[in-house]
């Protein structure tokens, strides 16, 4: 959003963010609109009910009293999941009151689901035509007790449809592909590739002092995995597995672990704390001789864009979106995940010895730059 909104503002436009949770950008026009209160009320009707918004009723009351403010040309919406959106209201405005331009970002498949944000790993296909029995139940947004996805496709198919002068945009072919299946198929799709800032993230000799930080092996490999949070759509177990036939050349060293999990590292896998430090970052992904990324559903994957821009081959697998990013000349997509196919494709790119020049030059289309202006140009209709 902060991109897109200082390329919306250097292109002459009048812009405002509106965020529920956490801080709000300090060098934009931007407003936090949401408290704790607000927010446990609303997790507490989800993990009873499965009723992901459907509370924050007055915090969306307050958003709604600032559009009609600022009755703004465009509205640009992100995610909407995440406890801090009455659903039936803001629709209810933008469908019945609204008359400006809709853009709406979909980062996951939340959307046109009636639970999940990903469906992948489960082999779950019912989002098609109607969901139902949702297996994804106790995943995020976790609701330990009723299964409302019948009832919460039934009403985002009449809510979200019901919109005028809708535009989707998805970081992903893979993304627009599933959006087209899904019950938007009606509404334009336009795929505009994520961006990075490609002058933090590119190559940084590692300094002496980021080894024994982290206790991390000056003499051998370093295979990398970096997440934000490391459940099991990220493929924790890969790395797990990978660690009990692992060669003693190589140290696996995930990034963006909680304690506990660090706690229960075999010895042979380096756990770090998820770091706000992008140049210490960009250093460790310039380390690493190899990055991994077993994440079984992205709709994008920043953290392999990252990686490949500061040189470091990658290996994903060809379950999402992730495979678009990958070719000859930075990396190798797996159709099969095993043990022995990550040894494999390690031991192959070893035998293309690619140059981290002839890598990182794969990111250059992923400027964040280019993204925000793509961005702005839709704003245009250009």
């Amino acid at each position: 959003m902060g991109d897109i909104q200082r390329k919306a503002n250097e292109s002459g436009y009048a812009t405002l963010s509106i965020v529920g949770r956490r801080k709000p950008f300090s060098e934009l026009r931007c407003e936090r609109i949401g408290n704790g209160l607000s927010f446990w009320i609303h997790v507490g009707i989800n993990t009873v009910f499965d009723r992901q918004g459907y509370g924050s009723y007055f915090m969306t009351r307050r958003i709604i009293r600032r559009l009609r403010q600022e009755r703004p040309d465009i509205i640009h919406l992100h995610n909407l999941h995440g406890y801090y959106i009455n659903l039936p209201l803001l629709f209810r405005y933008l469908s019945e009151e609204y008359d400006g331009k809709i853009f709406w970002t979909f980062h996951d498949c939340w959307p046109f689901t009636g639970h999940c944000a990903y469906f992948t790993a489960a082999g779950c296909d019912k989002w098609e035509k109607g969901c139902y029995k949702c297996p994804n139940k106790k995943v995020y947004p976790i609701s330990l007790f009723a299964d409302a996805s019948k009832r919460n496709y039934m009403d985002k198919k009449r809510m979200f449809t019901g919109l005028k002068n809708l535009t989707i945009i998805v970081p992903s072919k893979w993304m627009e592909l599933m959006v087209k299946r899904s019950f938007f198929s009606n509404y334009p799709v336009i795929t505009v590739n994520n961006g990075i800032d490609l002058k933090t993230y590119s190559y940084r000799k590692p300094l002496d002092e980021l080894y024994d930080k982290y206790g991390i092996s000056r003499e051998k490999k370093v295979i990398l995995g970096v997440a934000s949070v490391w459940d099991a759509r990220k493929g924790m177990a890969d790395f797990l597995a990978l660690a009990l036939e692992l060669p003693d050349e190589y140290q696996i060293l995930l990034v963006g672990l909680s304690s506990r999990q660090i706690s229960r590292l075999p010895r042979n896998i380096n756990g770090i704390s998820r770091t706000g430090d992008v140049e210490e970052l960009a250093m460790i992904y310039s380390l690493a001789h190899v990055f991994v990324n077993p994440s079984t559903e992205e709709s994008f994957s920043l953290v392999t864009v990252e990686a490949i821009a500061c040189g470091t081959p990658v290996i994903v697998l060809d379950t999402s979106a992730v495979k678009e990013l990958v070719s000859e000349d930075n990396g190798i997509v797996l159709k099969r995940h095993g043990v022995e196919d990550y040894l494999d494709a390690m031991k192959k790119l070893e035998e293309r010895k690619l140059s981290r020049e002839q890598i990182s030059q794969t990111a250059k289309k992923y400027d964040v730059d280019e993204y925000g202006k793509k961005i702005v140009d839709l704003y245009s209709g250009l």
